[in-house]
């Protein structure tokens, strides 16, 4: 009788073990919500909202875009981190938000390299610094002379404490040796429609925020932030061309997902991700607005982490900014 009962239990347990393997739940069944990290205006949410039509193809499942704008990423990459392991919620993590927010914000809620899982780059652009057109400097060299002998009418806007533009920013002030009070916004978005406004003399956002008010006129082009000048604003020096030699910061961010989320939904949504930077339509539309696509693997996108961490840790510990 014994024998039997042991039978019976081990015929149970492999119906049970077979069950489970074949009714496992195939990935995705519904929605995935992407959380964007800056309001729509942006490059940021506009990127995202390109990709979102191809994926949910890709995928077979809608993609519901959640912005959860705030503390240069922090807000929305937190929730990311709350969220299941399970691969329904993903983020947009920008540069500031996943590397050096650490060093510039008291009290993070999260530790980039512990608690979420690179899936892909998506983008890397260079940032715009733009003055309002009654401003009195019309490039960066008069820029630094006005900063240097009336550093207290100065002020230069950015996309939030912590973000790729505040860092961007800050490293300005350091190259060129001024200290011109930095203002956070929440966004590209809100830091060109006040240099519209006429009330903040400069600002720095992404090639997104920037083109349209370059182009009609509303607000004066200075610099861009890349190696090179961009062919979206090929008119416009580089802070290196400007009397900055060796400037160079360029923003980017990629999809990341909640520690602990399986190896085999990583693989899947980087292969749809990498799948839509590689559509030609998708590329075209990315580059108009001054996104320049990057693909990679979840270990390429996880390094560049890692060194840009190191990179720009160094450049706050150099400006002197204490955490707040």
């Amino acid at each position: 009788m014994a024998r039997l009962i042991r039978l019976a239990l081990a015929v149970i347990a492999g119906f049970a073990s077979l069950a489970g393997a074949g009714g496992a739940e195939p990935y995705p069944v519904r929605p995935i919500r992407i959380v964007v990290t800056f309001p729509p205006g942006g490059q940021t949410d506009a990127v995202a909202r390109i990709m979102q039509p191809h994926l949910e193809t890709t995928l077979g499942q809608p993609i519901v875009i959640d912005n959860r704008p705030g503390a240069g990423g922090t807000i929305g990459i937190d929730a990311v981190v709350k969220s299941p392991p399970d691969g329904y919620v993903l983020g947009v993590g920008p540069m500031g938000a996943l590397t050096v927010n650490m060093n510039l914000q008291e009290k993070v809620p999260y530790d980039t390299l512990k608690d979420l899982e690179p899936v892909s780059l998506l983008t890397m652009t260079p940032f715009v610094m733009a003055a309002r057109l009654a401003f009195a400097a019309n490039d960066v060299a008069e820029v630094i002379a006005l900063a240097k002998s009336k550093p207290e009418e100065l002020s230069l806007g950015h996309g939030g404490n912590g973000s790729a533009m505040h860092l961007t920013a800050l490293l300005f002030n350091h190259m060129a040796g001024v200290d011109i009070a930095l203002v956070p916004y929440r966004g590209s978005g809100a830091v060109f429609s006040d240099l519209i406004a006429g009330h903040i003399p400069l600002g720095v956002g992404d090639t997104t925020s920037a083109l349209g008010a370059v182009q009609a006129g509303q607000v004066k082009a200075l610099a861009v932030s890349s190696r090179k000048r961009t062919p979206l604003l090929p008119d416009i020096p580089t802070f290196s061309e400007s009397g900055l030699p060796g400037f160079e910061s360029m923003g980017w961010f990629g999809i990341v997902a909640p520690a602990g989320t399986p190896r085999d939904i990583i693989a899947k949504l980087n292969e749809a991700m990498v799948s839509a930077l590689n559509d030609p339509v998708l590329l075209e539309r990315l580059r108009a607005i001054g996104a320049e696509p990057v693909s990679s693997t979840p270990e390429e996108f996880g390094q560049l982490i890692r060194s840009e961490t190191i990179k720009w840790a160094r450049v706050v510990a150099q400006s002197g900014l204490k955490p707040d």
